[in-house]
Formats: structure tokens, sequence, C-alpha cells
């Protein structure tokens, strides 16, 4: 079994797989070093096998750190994990004497893009160590808001590889390995297995097949809905952009200046939606609250199932008075999906002394031990290949069983796309398509509209 487990992540990987805020100062010339001493602190060393990475080639006591320091580190972690929070950070404070680190809850990954940005721009304010989503690696290293760790890594001789290069090339920027893998989810489908037994049905695996499924698990009366099928998280693209994939569009074509997203098969979809939508078989989660509110209602069993991240299981579980299970969305002609969840960067613009520590904690934050109680506690995905070696590894698969299906497609999980201009086209998508789903709109306009807006957002990024 343990073999078998880490076969199937290292194949996966492979195959594509994520107060010290001073401004100014030194930008760390991408060869910032970390001693020994600093590495083991960090929990993470060298390498499982106990190969480490070539010696550094300068001085690595230039970048010790060797005076007491606070720092602070931005995080998009919410209230259901706070205690694990504070047990990390804690457990870290009480490994050595001169770092102590703040966690700070900026609020979503959104909230913590914008807060980043206008810090960068200032050139103060910015914390030690903050996470970011998955798209935006891109955006920050071509904006050069990031440290390359790529230094820091051969000076510790941290282990890099048993992440599995689908992770190192969702966080790297043009060869430069500016972030580390830290909180990595996909999407999945949450039901409610007591009503699926009951009705005999299981979550379909075809794109095709969802219509007459929908049909089957939705309670429609008069043309009022009692229970939906499904819901759509509207909030954010990353729910329904995997949809578009599987159907062979080109979110950003080739030519990198142009989008796909009026093609055929993309308009096909946008009329789906919209036809569930107004039959009452799905609802698009937009606007304040719309997580909260969502969850509410599976919870109330006023839906069926609802798309969402498999970080938040733990959540679901806790909170249903029914079994819940989890399901790998349907499929077109792939039934590839996107990897989601946050990496860790150190901002450049931070002075050495900060630098220094944060890397001391990124990489704490990141070792085998840490990211085994992550994926514990909530429903973070294993990311370390050695981890699965383990009988914790195991015992993980054993008591949270519905991530099977997690495991089972394994090696469709992909990086999600990169391009400075991304996160500007995905404001824009979801923004359209909520319009599009909640108010009565001329679709074709409104596609047209959209498509213009992010070919000029592309060939101006």
């Amino acid at each position: 079994m343990k073999k078998a487990l880490a076969i199937m992540l290292t194949a996966a990987m492979g195959c594509g797989m994520l107060s010290g805020c001073s401004g100014g100062g030194s930008t760390g010339g991408g060869a910032v070093q970390q001693t020994t001493q600093a590495a083991q602190a960090a929990g993470d060393s060298g390498s499982s096998s106990g190969e480490t990475s070539a010696a550094p080639a300068v001085d690595a006591s230039m970048y010790e750190v060797t005076e007491p320091i606070t720092i602070q580190w931005w995080h998009s972690i919410e209230d259901q994990n706070a205690q694990t929070v504070e047990d990390v950070v804690s457990a870290f404070n009480s490994s050595q004497d001169l770092i102590t680190v703040e966690a700070v809850y900026v609020g979503s990954y959104g909230q913590v893009n914008e807060a980043l940005v206008a810090a960068h721009a200032a050139g103060t304010g910015l914390p030690a160590v903050t996470v970011a989503n998955t798209p935006y690696v891109a955006e920050y290293g071509a904006g050069g808001l990031t440290e390359d760790l790529t230094p820091y890594i051969q000076a510790t001789g941290f282990d890099i590889d048993d992440f599995g290069k689908g992770l190192i090339d969702a966080s790297s920027y043009e060869g430069k390995q500016v972030a580390l893998p830290f909180l990595i989810s996909t999407q999945v489908i949450y039901y409610n297995k007591d009503i699926a037994d009951e009705l005999g049905v299981t979550v379909p695996e075809k794109w095709d097949d969802m219509e007459s499924f929908l049909e089957k698990v939705s309670v429609v009366n008069n043309g009022t809905v009692e229970r939906y099928g499904t819901v759509v998280p509207g909030w954010d693209q990353w729910y329904f952009e995997t949809f578009y994939l599987n159907k062979g569009v080109n979110i950003i074509n080739d030519d990198r200046i142009s989008t796909d997203l009026d093609s055929d098969a993309a308009v096909e979809l946008v009329y789906q939606f919209k036809d569930w939508c107004d039959k009452g078989y799905m609802y698009w989660a937009n606007g304040t609250d719309a997580s909260s509110i969502m969850r509410q209602n599976f919870i109330d069993k006023k839906t069926f199932s609802v798309m969402h991240t498999s970080s938040l299981y733990n959540n679901y579980v806790d909170k249903c008075d029914f079994e819940v299970g989890m399901a790998w969305l349907p499929g077109g002609e792939t039934k590839d999906q996107e990897i989601g969840g946050c990496v860790l960067l150190i901002p450049s613009k931070n002075d050495q002394a900060t630098k220094n520590a944060a890397w001391q904690f990124l990489s704490y934050l990141c070792s085998k031990e840490v990211n085994m109680t992550w994926a514990k506690e909530t429903g973070y995905i294993p990311t370390r290949n050695s981890v699965l070696q383990t009988e914790e590894g195991v015992k993980f698969l054993e008591e949270k069983p519905a991530f099977q299906c997690i495991f089972d497609n394994l090696d469709l999980i992909n990086p999600r796309i990169q391009h400075p201009g991304w996160n500007q086209l995905a404001t824009i998508w979801k923004n359209y398509m909520a319009e599009i789903m909640i108010e009565d709109v001329d679709i074709p306009s409104k596609i047209e509209d959209m498509v213009e807006e992010i070919n000029e957002v592309l060939e101006d990024s």
C-alpha cells in the first residue's frame, strides 16, 4: 500500500500537479544563503534520501540569522483552522531563539494580493513571508515582487525535488524558484451521500451525463426550487474553468495575446450553465458571503451537492448531519483538473535580515512534518512524495477514505495557467459569467464584450 501510494503521487507530480516588514534594503541579489543550523531548525535540513544540493559558492555565514527579529506571515487560512495556525507558529517560535513569527490573517487570496501589490509598490509594510494563490506566481515573477529562492535551496540542501515536477513548475517563473508549494488542493464535488443512496444515483464521470443527473437530484415544484442539484462557486473562475479546459477550450491561446472563450465549445457551455440555472437545477453563487451561504444551503439540504475545494473537507464533514461524499468533477474530452491552494513566497524588497529569517520559517512551513499536519487537519493534499511512503501517510487515506477519488486521479491534477495578465483575465471572466447567469442579458453580445476586454488585457500584458 505504501509503495503504491508513493508511485501514484510521484507519477501525478511528474505529470503536472502548486514584524519584519522593512521596506527597502537589499533585495538579496539572488544569492541568499542560510546555515545548516538554521535549516535544521526549519525541520528540513536535507533530502529524505540523505542527498543534498551542491555546496554553495558563496560564504553562507553572510546570511545567518544573528540577531533577534520579529517577522510577519500573511495568510488566508480561515477560522476553522485558526488553532492549527497557532500551534504551527508556536512550535516554530519555540524551536529556536532568534526569530519570532506573527501570523496575520489578511483575508481571501484576492485580498492578500491587493495588500501585497500595494505594499510592494510603496516599498514598505511588506510581510516577511506570504501566501499567494497559485495563478499569481507568473504575475509576481514578471513584476519582480518575489525573491528567487534557488540560492536558498542550494545553500541549505532543501529537498525541492521531493515535491515532484508539477508542483515545482507551478511555483516557478522562467526557470527561477520564486515560491514553494504550501497548501495544495483541487476541485471536487461534495454531495449528500444519504440522498444519493436513497435515489440510487452517483455523480457522473462524464459531462454529457450531467443534465439527466441534475434532473434526478433536483426538486423543483411549480417553479419553486426546494433542492438544487448543485452549486457553481461563481466568485472564483477556478471552479468552472476546468469544464472549459476539458472541452478543449484555450482560455489563453498559443499566441499568448488572445482567448478562445468565444469558440463554439465555450459558448455552448455558457448556454448549458444558463439553462440549468433557469430550470432550478443549479444556482450560480456570487456576491457577498456567497461561500458561506452555499455551504449553509448544503448543510440544510437545500442543495444536493456543491462544487468546492478539497481543502474544506473537514469543515463540511464536521457540520453536516448526513454522510458527505466527495467526487471528481465530470469530464469532457479529458478529466483533467487544476492545482488549487497556495504557495509561499518572500517579497524581494525586504532587507536581508528579514529575508534570512523568512527563509528559515518558510522552509519550516514546507517541511514534511508540517505538510502532514495540514493534510490531517484540513482537506489539503499531502504534497511531499516521501510523506506517502510513511505509515502516517497510509493512515491519512484510511481516516479519510473519501479522498480516494483524488488519489485515483492524482495524475490528472495540472499546474494553473500562468500568464502575467491572468488575474485581470479571471476577474473580467467571472464578472461577465455572473452577469449572464444571474440577470436577463443578451448572451452573444456579453460574450463578445468579454472577449474583447480579455484580449486587450492579454495584449497589454
